[in-house]
């Protein structure tokens, strides 16, 4: 234990010489950024002044009306199957969580038979149904038939492609939807049950609307990827963008061309689907993100530390 004798005497002078604080030299990050900088511009010199690309027939084929049309349907594919999947999704996940052992097990075997097999095949399989069931429809189980439809008028191109799509998309969507449902506190759950209120109802206004900042991040995602995903339909041949410039290549040979074409759109769409998801997100996230707390500067805690200058 000092004494008070060890102290410095008042008026004693103070030590106030500046700390000269040198930062970190991340030379390893300014080489990186150099070399990054050096293989953009090569790759961005070499599509750029490359012939074989020919610019020209791309701009002009951006703007085609049978690209317009298959860019149409591709995004008309894309909003009417993530509703099925969104909607399908949520009626699986709340199924998967019922204390119903039937309904809990009807989800997991949905969920399990779309999500293990590809989807290119289960496009195939809805496009051919016919095949299996010409006829499709509504009546008494072993007894009379009401109406019925024939199976290839019934479902086309565009309704297998839906079909396909959506349902496949139900069961991604479940999943994300029971973790986002999970990750609220049960004891949310108990409370309303102890009020009285029915769990659809609870589920409804308690734990779905908290749920959503889990479940819009991944939704938006599955968006982006469902857009991409669309291009798969050109195994039936259903007319999107990606079968829309491949008809045309397939006539006047401009293969990378018309390829270029559908990369721009591609990007051009996901992009804006991009943004439009970061806003989504911001809007669900208000009130419950955390201040970022900065650290101090390495000079304000020099400075706090010496008690003088920093230079």
């Amino acid at each position: 234990m000092s004494s008070s004798s060890d102290a410095p005497p008042t008026g004693a002078p103070v030590d106030t010489e500046p700390i000269k604080a040198v930062p970190v030299r991340h030379y390893g990050r300014w080489a990186a950024g150099v070399v990054i900088l050096f293989l953009a511009f090569v790759i961005v010199r070499s599509i750029v002044t490359n012939d074989n690309f020919d610019w020209p027939v791309v701009w002009d084929y951006l703007v085609n009306p049978r690209v317009l049309r298959g860019l149409q349907n591709t995004l008309i594919l894309t909003v009417i199957s993530m509703v099925i999947g969104v909607v399908g999704g949520v009626l699986l996940a709340v199924m998967r969580l019922s204390p119903n052992p039937l309904m809990k097990g009807a989800a997991g075997v949905y969920i399990w038979l779309f999500r293990g097999t590809p989807l290119i095949t289960q496009l195939v399989f809805w496009n051919f149904l016919a095949f299996a069931y010409p006829r499709l429809g509504l009546g008494v189980p072993f007894g009379p038939e009401f109406v019925s439809w024939d199976t290839n008028t019934l479902i086309n191109q565009f309704t297998a492609s839906l079909l396909g799509l959506g349902l496949n998309e139900a069961a991604y969507m479940a999943e994300i939807v029971r973790g986002g449902i999970q990750s609220i506190d049960s004891g949310q759950l108990e409370a309303a049950s102890a009020l009285g209120m029915k769990r659809t109802t609870t589920l409804r206004r308690i734990i779905l609307p908290q749920a959503m900042r889990v479940i819009v991040p991944p939704t938006g995602n599955e968006t982006i990827a469902m857009l991409k995903t669309t291009s798969l339909v050109v195994a039936i041949g259903y007319y999107e963008l990606m079968v829309a410039v491949q008809t045309i290549y397939a006539q006047n040979f401009k293969t990378i061309p018309l390829l270029l074409t559908a990369v721009i759109w591609y990007l051009f769409m996901t992009s804006i689907l991009t943004v439009i998801q970061v806003q989504i997100e911001k809007r669900f996230a208000r009130g419950s993100s955390r201040e970022v707390v900065r650290r101090p500067s390495w000079r304000n805690r020099m400075f706090s530390r010496g008690g003088g200058n920093v230079t």
